[in-house]
Parts: structure tokens; sequence; C-alpha cells
């Protein structure tokens, strides 16, 4: 059972904000950075077949050439952590095999017993779907792991920033993502917010509840 109640979550959620500067002096801890990580890769998906990978940039020389083409955008650089969100460029056929393989290998199913749902992720995605459908759909569930990410960093009491102001070639070229079959999709920063950031101070615009959620 959870320990947090709901208005504690809401408090957090209300805390949060996309944020515009972050203090450089102040780190993520070791312990709290391992459990976002893990966050990461706990992400939900799609069928549970994760076409991503998370790469994460530590080297400070990497993330000052990152910056010009992330719009000048200072969190690249500045925040604790960064995260650039990645897509797998030839996820196939041999993708869901290798899922199999994990799920018979953690839940000790024979693999023979999964055949039906083999035929039925593979149906979906490589028979029901050309690349470019194939493509949107896991760009769909990477932003599933980016919003997960950032309620997680929120619970923490650490600020994060959604970054789309991005130029997905050259963060391919500087951090050579191509080479890993990788191609950048958004990034994800994460840190503390430097005092300066009058945004933390705004008030959070949102629509009303009875706007935006429909009961039937």
């Amino acid at each position: 059972m959870s320990t947090l109640t709901g208005e504690q979550l809401l408090q957090q959620l209300n805390w949060r904000y996309a944020t515009k500067q972050f203090d450089p002096a102040r780190k993520i801890s070791a312990a709290d950075w391992a459990a976002l990580e893990e966050v990461l890769v706990l992400s939900p998906s799609s069928f549970g077949l994760q076409p991503w990978k998370f790469v994460i940039v530590t080297n400070p020389a990497l993330r000052e050439q990152l910056v010009p083409v992330s719009w000048g955008q200072r969190q690249i650089a500045d925040a604790s952590h960064l995260v650039v969100f990645a897509l797998k460029k030839n996820f196939s056929e041999s993708d869901v095999t290798a899922y199999l393989e994990r799920i018979s290998a953690v839940r000790g199913i024979p693999a023979a017993a999964l055949a039906q749902y083999n035929d039925m992720m593979v149906g979906s995605l490589f028979k029901g779907r050309d690349a470019a459908a194939r493509k949107a759909w896991a760009i769909d569930q990477i932003y599933i792991a980016l919003g997960n990410f950032l309620t997680s960093t929120a619970v923490l009491g650490i600020d994060s920033c959604p970054m789309e102001g991005i130029d997905p070639v050259k963060y391919d070229e500087i951090l050579g993502l191509d080479a890993l079959g990788l191609t950048a999709i958004v990034v994800g920063v994460a840190g503390y917010r430097a005092a300066t950031d009058k945004y933390a101070a705004l008030k959070k615009v949102r629509f009303e509840r009875k706007d935006v959620i429909v009961t039937l």
C-alpha cells in the first residue's frame, strides 16, 4: 500500500513545472538517480515491447555541444542529469522474439506457450502497420516513458523539464546514436531549480476539471 496520499501527490504535481533555469551546483543524489533510472526501466509500453533506449549524457563537454542544437537552452548543460529518449530505428520481429525470451526467462513460461502472443504482436505491428505507422506507434510509447519520468521526479521533489526543442539529427551526430541503431526523439532534464528562475513563482495554468474530464 502506498504511503503517499492523494493530497500529497497533488501537492507535488502542483509544485512541479517545466523548469527553465537549473542550479548547476546542485546534483541529484546517487540513490535518487538510481531510483529514477529504475523508473525509466519500469515505464509501461504497448504490449510491453519497450521500443526505446534511454541515453544518459554525463559528459559535460558533450552536453555543452548539445546546447546550440537545443535552441540555446541552458537546461541541457546546467541540469544535474540529461536523458535522451531514443527510438530503436530498426525495430523488427527480432525485438518481439527477444521480449518473448525475456518473458520466458523471468516468468518461467515455456517459449512454446507464448506462440499465440507472438503471433498477435507480429500481426498487429508488422502485418497491420507499415513502417511509418510503426514508427508513430513507437514514438507514442516514448512519450509514455517521458510522462512517467516527469511524474516520478516530482514525487521525489526533483525538478524536471521535457524538451522537444532539439535538432534530432544533430543529437544523433554528436552522440553517435546512429551507430547504436538509435535516433533522438525528445529530451528530459532533471535537477534543482535556480533561485533566479522566475517561472517557479507563476501560478500553474490548466483548464478546469469540468472542461477536460468527461464522465459517461
